[in-house]
C-alpha cells in the first residue's frame, strides 16, 4: 500500500474551476460580440435513440420539454425591443418536427425577417407535416434552410450511430426536400477517422447518386462536426492559447449565439450559452437574452475539443 498516493497528492481535476485551470493558469473566456444566431431547442424527444447523441435525445427523454410558439414569440419580441440585430433563428431538438408548434414558430421567425435554420433527421415526423412545411418554403424560399443529419455517407456507418432502418427513411426525406427546392445542407460526423477530403468525396458520390442538391465541397453546405466525448483527455484552454493556436475568441460559437431551452417542470424557458451544454448549470445564462449576453468561461471539455481545437460551429454562416 506504500505506493498509493494520498488524495492530497493527486493532481487537481481539470475543468473544475471557472477561472483557473488545473495547472493554475488563467482560464480563457469568450465575451459576447453580437447575438447573430438564436437557437431554439424544441424539446429532447426524438424518433431515434442515437448512440452518441450529445443531448441524449430519445423517444422517451423529455428532460427538455416542448417549447411553445408563444414562448418563442417572447424572445423574438425581445430581439426587436432590444435591437439585438439577430439575423438567424435556429431550431434544433430532439427532432424538431415532433414539437406540435414547430411550423408556427418557424413561420413567426420568418415573418419577422429572420433567416431560419432547421436541423432535422428528415424522417417520418417531417413527412407528417410535409404540406405545411412546403407552404412555408413556398412563402419564404431561401430564407428557410434545412440541415439534415447524415452521420456517414454509407448506410452501414450511418445506421451504426442511428440504428437499423434509419437510412432509407432519411434518404427518402432528403430526396423530397431536394426535389421540392428547399435550401439544403447536411451534417456529418468525423468519428470514423477519415480525413476531410475523403469524407467529402464519399458524400459527393452519395449526393450525385441520389440527385441531392448539396455541394459536398462547400464547408457551409456539408458540415463535418468533430466528435464530443466528455471523458476524452483534452487540454484546458488558457488565455495564452488564443495566441499559441492563432484562434480569436470572437470566432467561437458562444461569441455570437445563445440557445433557449425549457427544462421539464420549469415555469418558463431559460437561455444557455451553447447548443452543446443544455444541462450544465454553469452555462445557464439567465431568463432573458439581454441577461445572457455576458462572458462565457470555457470550463468544459466540449469548449476545448469541439469549438477551440475542432473549429466546430452550428450556425449556417
Amino acid at each position: 500500500m506504500d505506493d498509493i498516493k494520498p488524495l492530497t497528492d493527486l493532481p487537481p481535476a481539470k475543468f473544475n474551476n471557472p477561472d483557473w485551470t488545473a495547472k493554475g493558469e488563467r482560464r480563457a473566456w469568450v465575451d459576447p460580440v453580437k447575438l447573430d444566431t438564436l437557437w431554439i431547442n424544441t424539446g429532447t424527444l426524438c424518433n431515434l435513440a442515437c448512440v452518441n447523441c450529445y443531448i441524449e435525445s430519445t423517444p422517451s427523454n423529455d428532460r427538455l420539454v416542448y417549447i411553445t410558439a408563444a414562448e418563442v414569440g417572447e424572445y423574438l419580441d425581445e430581439i426587436e425591443r432590444e435591437n439585438l440585430g439577430t439575423s438567424e433563428i435556429g431550431f434544433t431538438g430532439g427532432e424538431p418536427f415532433m414539437n406540435p408548434d414547430l411550423i408556427p414558430m418557424m413561420g413567426d421567425a420568418l415573418a419577422r425577417g429572420h433567416r431560419v435554420l432547421l436541423l432535422t433527421n428528415a424522417m417520418r415526423p417531417m413527412e407528417k407535416k410535409a404540406d405545411e412545411f412546403l407552404a412555408l418554403k413556398d412563402a419564404y424560399g431561401d430564407k428557410l434552410e434545412v440541415r439534415v443529419s447524415i452521420d456517414h455517407y454509407t448506410q452501414a456507418l450511418h445506421e451504426e450511430e442511428r440504428g437499423p432502418r434509419a437510412w432509407k427513411p432519411m434518404i427518402k426525406g432528403l430526396k423530397w426536400l431536394s426535389e421540392h427546392g428547399f435550401k439544403l445542407s447536411a451534417a456529418g460526423r468525423t468519428m470514423w477517422n477519415e480525413d476531410d477530403p475523403a469524407m467529402r468525396v464519399g458524400y459527393k458520390a452519395l449526393f450525385e447518386k441520389e440527385n441531392i442538391s448539396i455541394d459536398a465541397d462547400a464547408p457551409h453546405h456539408l458540415i463535418l462536426f468533430p466528435e464530443m466525448d466528455e471523458t476524452a483527455e483534452v487540454p484546458e484552454i488558457t488565455t495564452d492559447c488564443w495566441g499559441i493556436l492563432n484562434v480569436h475568441p470572437d470566432s467561437m460559437m458562444c461569441a455570437t449565439s445563445r440557445m433557449v431551452i425549457k427544462h421539464k417542470g420549469a415555469e418558463r424557458p431559460t437561455v444557455v450559452a451553447c447548443t452543446l451544454l443544455p444541462y450544465d448549470d454553469e452555462f445557464d445564462m439567465g431568463r432573458t437574452l439581454a441577461e445572457s449576453l455576458r462572458a462565457v468561461k470555457l470550463n468544459h471539455p466540449h469548449c476545448a475539443k469541439f469549438c477551440v481545437l475542432g473549429g466546430g460551429s452550428c450556425s449556417a454562416e
